[in-house]
Formats: structure tokens, C-alpha cells, sequence
């Protein structure tokens, strides 16, 4: 029994690892080797949700960020950032800027934008010395940015057929009220028909 009770009061006592005080201590195997690097590695190399993605797109902030940082392709700091994005939401130049504009702006982005994109590897984020570089995931962020934009590889920019021709179907309801209300109900006629065969003009590219 004296041997048992020295082998009891031998037992090393456990002490909190250095992760321990805030909750995140690495999870460890049954031989006791360390596991924590290997789920990190495994969660670093997946690719970003489409929630994830349009949660990132759906701001006006992170899409300028997105695009300053393509421009620029290397490390920016958070105060050219700032500067070049409240620029662009004051329809002004960044000399013109007054310190209320910079200070709101970078406000927004020191707080929210810049962690919750650093969060998710889609840039790093060194908040102490106030430094962005793109991140692991920021590839893929690109490709939606454009779709986003409207951009597209064909360099198609002409307009919607809406839009193109709206301005002439409003021009011509214009005229043909103006002849029913003076009366002139031949010339509403010629109207209706030149409208019918206008529409059949541009509607039969399309089909």
C-alpha cells in the first residue's frame, strides 16, 4: 500500500499549455503528437463557399478593396486604401479630400471590412503596421469581382435591347396620343403600322 501512495503522489501534475488561458488549446492524438497543424493546413487549402464569396462581393468597401489590390498587385497600406476609396465615394480627387472623409472611411475599413476579409484568407490583414497583401483565397474573389462589375471577355458593351430602343417606343406612344387627341385618326393609323413594321425590323435579328 506505501508503494501505491508513492506512485499516486508521483503523477506529474498537469499545467495549462500557453493556449489553454484562451480556450484553444491544440487538439492532441492518442500518442500525444499535435494534430491542431494538420486541420489548419487542411482548412487553409478548401475553397471559399459561394456564401462566403457573395457575403464578401455584396459590400461596395470590399469590392474597391478587391480592385485596388488587383491594381496595385502587391502590399498596400490602409491609409492609400482610405484615401483612394473615399475618393471614389466623394466623387473627388484624394488631394481634395478633407480628414473627416479619410477618417470615416478608414474607420469602416480598420473595424469591419478589412478583419472580416482577413478572416476568410481573402487578404492579409497585418493590423499593427497597417498593411494589406492579397491572400490565399482572393483568386476566385476576382473572377465574381468582374461578373459583379459587368465585365466580360466578348467586349460586348452594347446596351440591353430595353434600354436601346426605349427611347424611340416612347416617342412614338407620344405621337400617337397626340393624333387621337387632335383627331387625326389616319395618321394614328399610319402610326400604328409604321410601329409594326419597325418592331419586325429590329425584333428579327434577335430570333
Amino acid at each position: 500500500m506505501a508503494t501505491d501512495n508513492k506512485t499516486q503522489s508521483a503523477a506529474p501534475e498537469i499545467t495549462p499549455g500557453a493556449d489553454d488561458e484562451t480556450g484553444n488549446e491544440a487538439a492532441r492524438t492518442d500518442d500525444g503528437t499535435d494534430r491542431g497543424g494538420s486541420d489548419a493546413e487542411e482548412a487553409a487549402s478548401e475553397s471559399l463557399s459561394l456564401d462566403i464569396i457573395f457575403e464578401i462581393l455584396r459590400n461596395r468597401r470590399r469590392q474597391l478593396v478587391l480592385e485596388f489590390l488587383r491594381e496595385e498587385d502587391g502590399t498596400i497600406t490602409i491609409g492609400e486604401l482610405a484615401e483612394h476609396i473615399a475618393a471614389i465615394e466623394n466623387d473627388t480627387t484624394v488631394r481634395q479630400l478633407n480628414a473627416q472623409q479619410r477618417k470615416r472611411v478608414y474607420i469602416g475599413l480598420y473595424q469591419c471590412h478589412l478583419p472580416k476579409m482577413d478572416d476568410v484568407d481573402v487578404i492579409e490583414f497585418n493590423q499593427s503596421r497597417g498593411r494589406i497583401s492579397p491572400g490565399e483565397h482572393i483568386e476566385p474573389l476576382y473572377e465574381y469581382l468582374d461578373v459583379a462589375n459587368g465585365d466580360t471577355d466578348d467586349g460586348d458593351d452594347e446596351p440591353p435591347f430595353e434600354r436601346k430602343h426605349g427611347a424611340g417606343f416612347v416617342a412614338f406612344t407620344a405621337a400617337f396620343f397626340l393624333a387621337q387627341v387632335s383627331g387625326a385618326y389616319v395618321l394614328a393609323s399610319a402610326f400604328v403600322l409604321l410601329f409594326v413594321v419597325a418592331t419586325l425590323a429590329v425584333v428579327s435579328p434577335r430570333i
